[in-house]
């Protein structure tokens, strides 16, 4: 292989989450590998069976609350399970075991980062969004402030998140699928963007809902086999399946400690994962599919089971990798890298829970992971797709250029024309990216989500003081200062730009970015005296029992 995958130990703490990792850590050019029919079939099988939900769902679709959310009939558990299947991108899986499997400990730590931002969601956001809120977060950031300019903001910095993270999604899954199925790089792209529109144009919510849960079960059950079949290999003892690994691995017992790194970037780090997730635009929308609040608290707790059981497995399949993948023949390759003779996983550390898959199912369990890989990019895709048609049909147009008076089958139609604008979008930034090393831009997501929707979302709903002059100027602060910190720090200044060295020295924005966006937001509204803003403050206690009760939300009547 010409160029080796990069490996989460050189972007981890660069680009924030390791969501990054297979979406955007596959750069430069990848070996055609041998054609993995057992993986193209289970592929096609997937994408068969979802064309067919789509075609039901279809049928079913029919208003925008329909298109939207799924007409608010999606249960607390198979919401749950599709909030998984959102958050539990491929990169997840490949890509916090190919930390382990580099680093061990160091990959727990990652997997805790991931999971704790979901109390947050449980206890400060998922009840009083789903009471405020109609279609989309914006609803609720504009609920008692001006619509145009809070609409506007709320719709950039959904448009920014989704772009980057379509970007690196596009681009994870053309490397991963030439890597994997032997196609090329081009063709997959292509793919993934025609079934991405398909799945958002013609299904909607009810169809993205769905492909979601089901690959969220597949996923789940493909990750408990490899991880059963790792213990069981030891006795069910992870004592011994520690001892093994330490005794493999070239750093020994180094790999069951922590690894030192700065505390500040740390902080911020984590502030980004915990914070980030509560401010994904395609997270957010999954808490109004449901009846009502209530609801919406069981699929955070739902959620929240399936991605902490998600991730303990990752952590299994990732000493199990060292254990049983490590140093065994072919599984190894020896490459030159910066004119040194290296020995790596064949593909780099990313394919760690690729080979084990093979090293416990075989080639057909090998096909079957390959492809839930796969599928599991179509199912992210689609919540991205289906979000940022939302900000630009919902939030633009019908909120902003139509000021609230259009009819929903013109909002629908401008959903649908976005998806498949926002669709030809991704494939081509996804065939101009492809030897570009755009991990950087999912974690620019993460601190973009933490550092201008976050703030300004928490604040609308605790903060009585909040002004639409402070929520316009502190967010767009927020999300100007964190691209702006990303592009000076060493993940983009030195690495990717070539510079010696980096302008702002820390990898992760989020610390200073999000503090940014707190204070500014803060400042301007407490310097806001006009007669709109004493306005907006005198509407925060009503806005606050909806929040509290649900008294007047849709689904009301069904606490």
């Amino acid at each position: 292989m010409k160029k080796t995958l990069t490996t989460l130990a050189l972007v981890g703490l660069a680009t924030a989450p390791t969501l990054a990792l297979a979406a955007g850590a596959f750069e430069g050019d990848v070996q055609r590998q041998a054609t993995n029919w057992s993986a193209i079939i289970m592929f096609f099988i997937f994408v068969a069976f979802t064309m067919g939900i789509t075609y039901w769902a279809a049928r079913r679709t029919k208003s925008a609350s329909d298109f939207y959310t799924a007409g608010g009939g999606i249960s607390g558990f198979q919401n749950g399970l599709a909030i998984a299947g959102d958050y539990m991108s491929a990169a997840s899986f490949l890509g916090i075991s190919a930390m382990v499997f580099d680093k061990g400990f160091d990959g727990l730590i990652y997997s805790i980062g991931f999971l704790v931002g979901w109390p947050v969601i449980l206890f400060l956001v998922a009840e009083r969004l789903r009471n405020l809120g109609k279609f989309t977060f914006a609803d609720v950031a504009s609920y008692r402030l001006q619509q145009t300019p809070v609409r506007t903001f709320a719709a950039t910095g959904t448009l920014v998140v989704v772009a980057l993270y379509l970007i690196a999604q596009m681009v994870g899954a053309g490397k991963l699928i030439q890597l994997l199925f032997g196609m090329s790089y081009s063709s997959a792209v292509v793919l993934v963007g025609v079934l991405m529109v398909l799945y958002v144009t013609f299904g909607g919510m009810l169809a993205t809902t769905w492909v979601q849960i089901i690959k969220a079960v597949i996923l789940l059950c493909g990750a408990t086999f490899m991880a059963f079949m790792v213990l069981s290999s030891v006795g069910f003892s992870p004592e011994a399946m520690f001892q093994k690994a330490v005794e493999v691995h070239a750093k020994g017992i180094a790999i069951m400690s922590p690894s030192k790194t700065d505390p500040i970037d740390s902080i911020s780090l984590g502030l980004a994962l915990m914070f980030g997730t509560a401010g994904l635009p395609h997270i957010l929308m999954r808490f109004f599919t449901v009846s009502n609040a209530k609801e919406a608290r069981k699929s955070v707790f739902f959620a929240t089971g399936f991605i902490g059981y998600f991730y303990i497995l990752t952590f299994i399949i990732g000493f199990g990798a060292i254990m049983l993948v490590l140093n065994q023949p072919g599984m190894m390759e020896t490459i030159v890298k910066n004119g040194k003779e290296v020995t790596q996983l064949v593909g780099g550390s990313n394919m760690a829970a690729i080979h084990l898959s093979k090293a416990v199912g075989g080639d057909l369990f090998l096909g079957f992971i390959s492809a839930v890989a796969f599928a599991t990019i179509l199912a992210v895709v689609a919540g991205l797709a289906l979000s940022g048609a939302s900000a630009v049909s919902h939030d633009l147009y019908a909120s902003v250029i139509k000021k609230g008076k259009a009819n929903e089958a013109d909002e629908i139609r401008v959903s649908k024309i976005t998806t498949v604008i926002l669709g030809v979008v991704a494939i081509v930034l996804g065939l101009l990216f492809e030897k570009q090393n755009i991990a950087f831009m999912v974690g620019l997501a993460f601190s973009i989500a933490a550092s201008a929707n976050f703030p300004i979302l928490f604040l609308s709903m605790f903060w009585k003081g909040l002004t639409t002059r402070g929520a316009v100027i502190g967010g767009f602060i927020g999300l100007v200062s964190a691209v702006v910190l990303i592009i000076l720090s060493p993940a983009v200044w030195v690495d990717v730009l070539k510079n010696e060295a980096a302008i702002f020295p820390y990898k992760n924005p989020a610390l200073f970015s999000m503090t940014m966006a707190f204070a500014f937001t803060w400042l301007f509204s407490v310097l806001d005296s006009s007669k709109q803003a004493s306005e907006e403050k005198a509407k925060f206690d009503a806005q606050f029992v909806r929040a509290m009760t649900g008294i007047g939300a849709s689904g009301a009547s069904k606490h």
